[in-house]
């Protein structure tokens, strides 16, 4: 099953269903008018969004055409954005390009980190670049996004807590890191809001490329035309989804409609090329002697997809353009 999200005046949009080629879409029923509404009564509202999502499959009904345009992230905003670092060479390149050395639990201990969720980006949606300065990068990712999940959940018993799968671009100011980490507490401005893709699918629509909590298909990057990253994002995810979620939840609960990344996919195969500029950079440190790519800049584009087998796309292009800030509207005298 296909889910996607209309922008149609509301702050957290309409829920639609798809068609598996993305094409055609119908209105969710009446009952679950947004995916966050499915998403708290998931047991009665799966059975009859896969009910419309067979009939439009079948021709039984037609459906709408989907314009991606008017499409925003299938969670507008979300109880919350935890990302995950699951990809270890990923780690060891950026903790490299910025003189750090990985955790000493790198290996059996997962980095997460809880993201900005009040304002999540469409998969069209431009990114701004406030100061060239603050090394604004994309970073190319898998996440899923979880039902009601209990504390202390182990990852032998998390799989029923995947709802469903979709991409993201977790937008990162690289230059802004260093002095905010310096303070021991963590990311903040370093992170701008995220971008997801237009669809989000069940795991039984990826079929057997879903499994043990990973997702086994390659994940293409494309920077101003160019593919720069055909990663794939199985083998080496050395924490699976099933492991993340057993560590998020030592502590505490989650609700459903929490979004859950798996970081930058990133593959030691440098035939694979890149999910971020930051390992670019790196590699061209450690082959000669110091960055030539530039972080992104005015003018530059940025596509993030993911193909089956067939050579469909499976959730949707996040295809986004880096332009300059907007003026803010002047706020009303009191």
């Amino acid at each position: 099953m296909k889910l996607a999200t209309l922008r149609d005046g509301t702050r957290d949009g309409r829920l639609l269903v798809a068609a598996p080629d993305g094409h055609r879409a119908v209105p969710s029923e009446g009952r679950w008018p947004t995916l966050q509404a499915a998403l708290d009564d998931w047991t009665h509202a799966e059975p009859v969004l896969r009910e419309q999502a067979r009939a439009l499959a079948s021709g039984a009904v037609a459906g709408e055409p989907v314009n991606p345009r008017r499409l925003a992230a299938p969670l507008p905003r979300a109880y919350e954005w935890v990302d995950g670092s699951a990809y270890l060479n990923h780690v060891r390149l950026v903790r490299k390009a910025r003189g750090a050395e990985p955790p000493p639990t790198l290996e059996t201990d997962p980095l997460v980190y809880q993201g900005g969720s009040g304002d999540l980006l469409g998969p069209t949606d431009d990114l701004e670049l406030g100061d060239p300065a603050w090394g604004l990068d994309f970073e190319s990712e898998v996440c899923v996004i979880l039902g009601d999940v209990p504390r202390g959940v182990r990852a032998d018993e998390a799989a029923p807590y995947v709802r469903l799968v979709c991409l993201a671009n977790d937008v990162t100011c690289r230059n802004l890191i260093p002095d905010e980490l310096a303070k021991g507490f963590g990311f903040f401005q370093s992170k701008p809001a995220t971008a997801f893709s237009p669809f989000a699918v069940t795991p039984d629509e990826l079929g057997p490329h879903f499994r043990d909590g990973r997702l086994h298909l390659r994940l293409r990057t494309t920077h101003n035309g160019a593919l720069v990253g055909d990663c794939d994002a199985g083998p080496e995810m050395h924490f699976s989804f099933h492991d993340l979620i057993a560590h998020i939840t030592r502590t505490r609960r989650y609700v459903a409609g929490t979004l859950l990344g798996s970081g930058t996919v990133s593959n030691q195969d440098r035939a694979r090329g890149i999910s971020c500029l930051a390992e670019r950079r790196m590699i061209e440190i450690i082959d000669q002697g110091k960055a030539q790519t530039p972080f992104l800049k005015i003018g530059d584009t940025v596509r993030i997809e993911m193909l089956g087998p067939d050579g469909a796309s499976l959730f949707g292009a996040i295809d986004q353009r880096v332009v300059a800030p907007r003026a803010t509207e002047p706020k009303e005298a009191s």
